[in-house]
């Protein structure tokens, strides 16, 4: 898929990870390497800390053994964390696509800079249309990213194709519960530019339509409205350190956005957690 070929919800997040606002605030604050919900058990713990954890905490559900010989793809991958957490551990081969060309450098910088770069390939594009072939990987792999997606179906349709027959995919993905009243998570939405977030519900449902066995839902709703708490802290406690480098404007609307994700996560009407699911065997 060219850049031609975007959907207007992925060119607006592209456009949004790509900028010099966007880019100081993450690679600064949100821990350096991973751009995803952490999982954490304290609250003042390090978010670099907890968004490891979830990584680990990921690999382990996956019922597959992962070794030297497993391809691993991770969709919307930011600044590569996740995979560079993979093959430290694993020493499988992990394929990274993400549509910031921006983030994807940095990416390839760290991969040569930690001496992993030889077990991992950084692609731009978007996870709607990959370029993988057909029944590539063994696992496939996705951390808070699909919500940016104005087609989910279709972003799942892709990983089935380009899943082996018996490969697994795990994600985690800020969701809606399926009884959220109108406009209360309006705030929400437009932040991200579209009318409505994933479910729980609709993931199950879209996987039930692939085929897809439903390895279960691993619920961890209380770590977003902590994790998203945690970054608007770090932001308050650091934000000198953004000074010059980081628009005054994106600054002010980064806290009213964390806040508004803090308040939809003790809302009641928000979900995270990791949802995993297996192709059949042919």
């Amino acid at each position: 898929m060219s850049q031609e070929d975007y959907t207007a919800a992925v060119e607006t997040a592209r456009a949004y990870y790509n900028s010099e606002d966007a880019d100081t605030f993450y690679f600064t604050i949100w821990g350096g390497e991973d751009l995803h919900i952490g999982m954490y058990e304290s609250e003042d713990e390090p978010i670099f800390d907890a968004s490891v954890r979830t990584v680990h905490h990921m690999a382990d559900l996956v019922k597959r053994p992962i070794d030297e010989r497993t391809r691993v793809c991770d969709i919307g991958g930011g600044y590569g964390g996740t995979a560079r957490h993979l093959v430290k551990r694993f020493g499988c081969h992990v394929d990274v696509l993400n549509l910031s060309e921006v983030e994807n450098e940095r990416d390839r910088q760290m991969n040569k800079e930690q001496g992993v770069d030889h077990l991992i390939d950084v692609y731009d594009g978007s996870f709607d249309g990959t370029p993988f072939d057909a029944s590539s990987f063994d696992l496939v792999w996705c951390q808070d990213s699909i919500l940016h997606a104005d087609d989910r179906a279709a972003v799942l349709k892709e990983v089935d194709r380009i899943l082996k027959p018996g490969g697994e995919f795990i994600f985690t993905d800020p969701m809606q519960t399926d009884n959220v009243p109108e406009g209360v998570l309006d705030p929400i939405l437009a932040r991200i530019h579209l009318p409505s977030l994933g479910s729980v519900s609709f993931y199950r449902e879209t996987a039930k339509q692939l085929g897809w066995e439903d390895l279960g839902f691993d619920d961890h709703t209380p770590q977003l409205p902590r994790h998203y708490g945690r970054v608007l802290e770090e932001l308050e406690s650091r934000e000198h350190e953004l000074q010059g480098k980081v628009s005054d404007e994106y600054i002010s609307n980064m806290k009213t956005g964390l806040r508004h994700w803090v308040d939809g996560g003790n809302s009641g009407y928000l979900a995270w957690g990791a949802l995993h699911f297996r192709k059949p065997e042919a």
